[in-house]
Order: structure tokens, then sequence, then C-alpha cells
């Protein structure tokens, strides 16, 4: 079995307490994780495909899988990620 590692965990510890930090989440990631929020959040969906990452922390993975799940469905809905959209 694989075992994640010490940035991937790190990923999940700050998924599961940001909303607790003074500063705006965006600034925390470039900071600590020394990437843009884009490449941040493209680490973060592939991590959450992983069956390890669920076994760190099973509540957080599916809770944030729910959350990626749900935005999906209002873009899809609203027409944002559609051909010719609002957002062209």
């Amino acid at each position: 079995m694989r075992v994640i590692s010490e940035r991937q965990r790190a990923m999940l510890e700050f998924e599961a307490d940001w909303w607790t930090l003074d500063e705006p989440r965006d600034v925390v990631i470039r900071a600590r994780f020394q990437c843009s929020v884009d490449e941040y959040h493209s680490e973060l969906n592939d991590l959450l495909a992983t069956p390890e990452a669920e076994e760190h922390d099973p509540l957080l993975v599916r809770r944030l899988r729910r959350q990626r799940s749900r935005r999906r469905r209002e873009r899809l809905e609203t027409g944002t990620d559609a051909p010719g959209g609002p957002n062209r």
C-alpha cells in the first residue's frame, strides 16, 4: 500500500482548518505550499482521487469530494462551464 507524502498530508490538514486562519486562504496557500492557487487545487484534486487520502482522513476527503461535486453541478446548472455560456 502507498502512503501519502508529507506535502499531501499537510494539504489535507490545511483543508481541515484553513478557515481558522487570520490570513486570506490564497495568501496562505502561496506561502505554505510554494505554488499558485490553481496548482494547489489541481494537486488537491489529484490527491482526493486516491484511496490513500481517504484512508488518511476519510471524513475530510469525502466532504471535500461532495463539495467539489456540488460546485461542478452548480456550474453546469448555471451554464458557466457550457461552451458559449455566460463566461465565453
